[in-house]
């Protein structure tokens, strides 16, 4: 079982602590910009293990009655149908999504805001149908000489051009579907339209990694640079905070390079600077809250582990260069981190070299590895998690869960009447086999019971397993990583 490193009850009360400070120091009002993953944090939780994937929403569940959410989203994303990899959904319909979250969790949405807007086609439709749907929407404009020419900017112009947001909260946390939204313009923009009204607002950023207050080649902080390696983000030490007050922070390149234009725009509209340094302008509490430094060194270093798998396997479809890989190497090199780390990598290389076929391997929280390989009925995904299963529920590996006799019918049905040229089944195909034998073996019953024990789990499979397979995967909360090569050579996988 891995060690808990992470305090996360003293995480969310030292986080609503410190956003209510900063709030305080402003005055009436904090634009506060949220960077990462709003819900689902999973990288967090797999790198700080003991922090729960839902903290940043249960922090801000403590202050509910305070926040307001504002939702950006840029209209060249919504004109191109940008698309969420994780969710596999337009970024538009990913505002929609984030409201009913926000909504069902009693949260107050206040509005949606569409940046660099200049007339496009899908915007003014998406601004329709908030309309139709009683949601309030602002419109934000390009702005010539953004974000270098500081005179245009925040002038009448520029910030002043676009909609002034109406706001009724102490702390308005602006998010949004991903990247490149315009979260922190936004704010600004705010801030000017609130100094001209005489409302005393501030902004601060609220962006998990890296952590601050641990070294700048720590495992934690080395793992987010292999998460965003295709960004080319880059951890540097924040040379503003060491000229400040001699004190040694971490932040990355992107705040480091913004922050004289941040600091000037400041100075612009409220007569100074509140912050000396990007580290200033965080609110990241979260290297406070380590309670086991080692447990999220190693949990660190088994991410950055997955992250180059993934980076070889995305090189494989062809969905990145070698440019990726390299860094990740990189990274890999500077966390001290081998392949021997992870047991089941070398489990699975032997049981594919044994059987002549794609298998897999399983570490479980016990440290048993279980295999699975690839049959006439089964993939390895499949077998693999039928036997994890098995383990878990203290049933021997060679029992017939699941007879013939109901996955030969489902086989069947796949290849003759849906289609499919393979006739295995799929993880999500074998657990409705396994439901459906539940009904009548009480042991598949048992087993089925198991799932929810997989959770945190590290498989390792000898070759790309298909998305279907990657996907339940997934839901059950199970790490994969898979060698850079597919079972069979041709151009199209699906």
């Amino acid at each position: 079982m891995a060690k808990i490193g992470f305090d996360n009850e003293k995480y969310l009360a030292l986080q609503a602590q410190h956003i209510r400070e900063r709030r305080r120091s402003f005055g009436d009002k904090l634009y506060l910009e949220f960077g990462g993953k709003l819900f689902d944090d999973y990288h967090a939780s797999r790198v700080l293990p003991g922090f729960q994937p839902d903290s940043k929403v249960r922090m801000l569940s403590t202050m509910r009655d305070e926040v307001e959410i504002l939702i950006a989203i840029c209209a060249g994303d919504i004109e191109k149908g940008k698309v969420r990899g994780d969710l596999g959904i337009t970024y538009d319909e990913d505002v929609l999504r984030l409201i009913d979250v926000f909504h069902g969790l009693g949260f107050y949405v206040g509005s949606v805001v569409i940046t660099q807007y200049a007339g496009q086609p899908s915007a003014d439709a998406f601004i329709k149908r908030l309309t139709a749907l009683g949601i309030r929407s602002y419109r934000h404009y390009p702005i010539a000489g953004y974000p270098s020419n500081i005179r245009h900017i925040v002038s009448d112009e520029g910030f002043g051009k676009n909609d002034y947001i109406e706001t009724s909260r102490s702390v308005v946390v602006v998010t949004a579907p991903g990247p490149g939204s315009g979260k922190m313009a936004t704010c600004l923009s705010q801030l000017y339209h609130e100094n001209k009204r005489g409302i005393r607002a501030g902004y601060a950023k609220y962006e998990t990694f890296p952590i601050w207050n641990l070294p700048l080649k720590h495992p934690v902080n080395l793992a987010y640079e292999a998460a965003t390696a295709d960004l080319n983000d880059v951890n540097m030490i924040d040379p503003f905070h060491l000229e400040a007050y001699g004190k040694t922070t971490v932040n990355y390149n992107r705040d480091v390079e913004i922050f004289p234009v941040l600091s000037t725009m400041f100075e612009k509209i409220q007569g100074h600077c509140p912050y000396k340094s990007p580290t200033d302008m965080g609110v990241n509490m979260a290297g406070f809250a380590i309670v086991d430094d080692e447990a999220c060194q190693a949990a660190s270093r088994m991410e950055i582990l997955r992250r180059y798998y993934a980076g070889m396997a995305d090189k494989a479809r062809g969905n990145c260069d070698e440019i990726v890989v390299t860094k990740l190497e990189l990274v890999m090199q500077q966390a001290g981190v081998s392949t021997d780390i992870c047991p089941a990598i070398a489990a699975c290389q032997a049981k594919a070299e044994a059987t002549g076929k794609p298998a897999g391997a399983m570490e479980l929280p016990d440290g048993t590895i279980v295999t699975g390989k690839t049959s006439s009925l089964l993939g390895p995904s499949a077998a693999l998690l039928l036997n994890a299963l098995k383990h878990m529920a203290g049933i021997d590996h060679k029992l017939e869960l699941i007879p013939s006799s109901v996955i030969e019918p489902i086989s069947h049905m796949k290849t003759d009447y849906m289609g499919h040229r393979n006739p295995r089944l799929h993880s999500d195909e074998v657990l409705i086999a396994l439901a459906i034998s539940g009904v009548t073996n009480p042991l598949a019953a048992l087993v089925q019971e198991q799932l929810t024990r997989l959770r945190g789990c590290d498989a390792h499979f000898s070759v790309i397993i298909s998305e279907e397979d990657a996907k339940l995967y997934k839901r059950l909360g199970i790490n994969v990583s898979c060698e850079p090569k597919y079972e069979v050579k041709k151009l199209y996988h699906k």
